[in-house]
């Protein structure tokens, strides 16, 4: 059967809608409809100022019914058609209210014809063929049959996505992307967004905003169910835009542990979304049955009477993931083909779920802070819990961010407990994710290293690793780490701490007798000030702007956000004032750099690790101008 594929659909002036389809030779094929009209609703029946407006600006005016997302029951309203875009964005500047006026024209086109971009049609049909393989029904089935049991809505999204997802992605001409050379990955990426997103082609491959990919996802869902998509102002439910109460962070145990395991959970925010039945509609529901179904931590309830639609989708497109696309990318006996494009769908439908939850902060037309507290509020709580849970069947929680959870020497039967223990009380998936052979914890939260059983370090959020540190600290720190690869036990630790002294005690010498490369000294800061203001204000203290100021003075163009790179040098006059600091490519000779002020810092940053591990860096005495004065 001869196929052809929707790519685009763009509005001439006189509003006709052209639809451009690829054909499966490659021609561009263009169909144009000139019946549809640009249109928005409103209340009905209309006020009389509205009516005027209609008649002035000669609208048609049509009575239709909508189903009211809050309340899901039936909603009279008047549907305005206008004679062209730019009469229909004057009129909804004058009208008292209305609704779906901000939705781009082609795009509503498409969600009211049921178009899908990216997906395959018929040469003489505008249906999107859906029809699938026995052996591809077959694996719908097997992997998401027992979805179909406990949530048919969700099953039904499953297999819509599932069949446009498995449909064949056509050879395409990199011109059809607007340029001359395109990644096949890309292309990959666009076609699958094209269809998940119902954006055209066009957009996915050029557009990294996730938010108006979620927005398109939800406006094709509620106007295929005939719901009235609600205004900004209504989804946010009268709550003001707010900082949110984010992830729970239980402050680590301080200290070195033998044998830790990391668990995760899989997707928690859009876990959260699905399991708890978080929607715009479900979250401080009016039914007054439901308001004793509480959101931890915050003053609001869920329904227990309907399924939130956003649960559906964000809970569809994590199964698809989790299921589906995620163990298909790591299965090495597929076809290379097949395992690219389940790498490139699993790393899509990752980014648009880590954005589920960030959307509705504070994203305009997407935002709900209610939502957004019941999603953190639910987080919070699993994590609380899951730590309870593990404590109550004799393992040691040490540590908890977020979504991840270390256990001190916990057995694979506690793990596997605990998992099961997870899904049964929460329906969310608990995995392990890391084993250390050794694992060090700061007091600080968010930083931590541990040793894989292959014995290559994992480092996270330590002051030694951070991109702005200099090279030096971070090959001390290296090198440290590097001793503790093969540690198995604390009779090997115990030796290992003292090379690892010795190796601080090495570094020291070398910066203070000049054994280390300019290069490697180099800090790297963004600014976050305009530094021309501060010039100009004569405001100079910090070391970045020390840095930028002497560029400036060179004839340097600098913004807010430029990155300076600068060595920390004696301290010495400039225009009066006293500046610690040179422009990197300004430092010669390696006698200029302050010895004092590196060991300083390399022994803060390294301290932060290796004091939980009892390992104490003597603060070397730094030499003062009375030492050379002393007789």
């Amino acid at each position: 059967m001869s196929v052809r594929y929707l790519v685009d659909l763009v509005a001439t002036e006189t509003n006709t809608v052209k639809l451009i389809f690829l054909k499966h030779d490659g021609e561009i094929q263009e169909i144009t409809d000139s019946t549809y009209k640009p249109y928005f609703l409103a209340a009905h029946p209309l006020t009389t100022q509205d009516k005027q407006t209609a008649e002035y600006f000669s609208a048609e005016v049509q009575e239709i019914d909508k189903t009211d997302l809050f309340t899901n029951e039936k909603r009279c309203m008047s549907k305005l058609s206008w004679p062209n875009l730019r009469i229909a964005s004057r009129a909804a500047q004058k009208f008292s209210q209305c609704w779906e006026n901000d939705i781009q024209y082609p795009k509503s086109y498409a969600y009211d014809r049921g178009l899908i971009f990216g997906a395959p049609y018929p040469a003489d049909e505008l249906k999107p063929i859906l029809d699938l393989p026995s052996p591809l029904n077959e694996r719908l089935e097997s992997t998401f049959g027992k979805v179909q049991k406990a949530d048919r809505r969700k099953y039904s999204q499953i297999a819509y996505w599932f069949s446009l997802l498995n449909q064949p992605i056509p050879s395409t001409n990199t011109q059809l992307f607007g340029t001359d050379k395109a990644d096949p990955e890309d292309m990959s990426a666009a076609w699958m967004l094209s269809r998940i997103a119902n954006l055209p082609l066009s957009e996915t491959f050029n557009s990294h905003r996730v938010s108006d990919w979620l927005k398109s996802i939800i406006y094709t869902h509620l106007r295929k169910s005939n719901f009235l998509i609600p205004t900004a102002g209504e989804l946010t439910k009268g709550y003001p835009t707010h900082t949110v109460t984010g992830a729970l962070t239980v402050a680590p145990k301080a200290g070195t542990y033998f044998n830790t395991v990391v668990c995760d959970f899989e997707s928690l925010y859009p876990s959260c979304i699905d399991s708890f039945n978080l929607s715009y509609e479900t979250v401080n529901c009016g039914h007054p049955e439901c308001m004793d179904k509480k959101i931890p931590d915050f003053d609001g309830h869920i329904c227990t009477r309907q399924r939130g639609f956003y649960a559906i989708l964000v809970g569809a497109l994590k199964e698809l993931r989790i299921r589906l696309f995620k163990p298909m990318s790591k299965d090495n006996t597929l076809r290379e083909e097949q395992r690219r494009i389940a790498i490139v769908a699993a790393k899509l439908l990752k980014l648009i779920l880590v954005s589920s939850y960030g959307v509705t902060v504070r994203i305009h037309g997407l935002a709900c802070p209610p939502l957004a507290e019941a999603i953190t509020g639910y987080g919070r709580y699993v994590l609380k819990e899951s730590w309870r849970m593990a404590e109550e069947h004799g393992m040691r929680p040490l540590y908890g961010d977020t979504d991840s959870l270390f256990l001190d020497n916990a057995s694979d039967e506690q793990v596997e407990w605990l998992i099961a223990a997870v899904k049964e009380r929460f329906s969310l998936d608990l995995a392990l994710d890391k084993h250390y052979s050794l694992c060090v914890l700061p007091k600080a939260k968010k930083a931590y290293f541990g040793i894989l059983p292959d014995g290559s370090p994992d480092i996270k959020g330590v002051t030694a690793t951070k991109s702005n540190s200099p090279g030096y600290i971070t090959k001390v720190f290296q090198q440290c780490v590097k001793e503790l690869a093969n540690v198995r036990n604390q009779d090997e630790y115990e030796r290992v701490k003292n090379r690892i002294t010795e190796l601080v005690h090495r570094g020291i010498a070398d910066l203070r007798n000049g054994r280390v490369e300019l290069e490697d000294l180099v800090y790297s800061v963004q600014l976050f000030f305009d530094p021309n203001e501060k010039v100009a204000e004569n405001k100079i203290t910090a070391q970045p702007y020390q840095c930028a100021r002497q560029l400036i003075d060179m004839g340097r163009k600098l913004k807010r956000g430029d990155a300076m790179f600068f060595i920390k040098v004696k301290p010495f006059k400039y225009k009066e004032r006293t500046f610690t600091v040179k422009p990197a490519e300004n430092v010669r000779n390696i006698a200029e750099i302050n010895a004092d002020d590196y060991v300083r810092n390399l022994l803060t940053a390294l301290g932060q690790t290796f004091e939980p591990m009892g390992i104490k860096l003597e603060k070397t005495k730094l030499t003062s101008i009375s030492d050379w004065l002393t007789p």
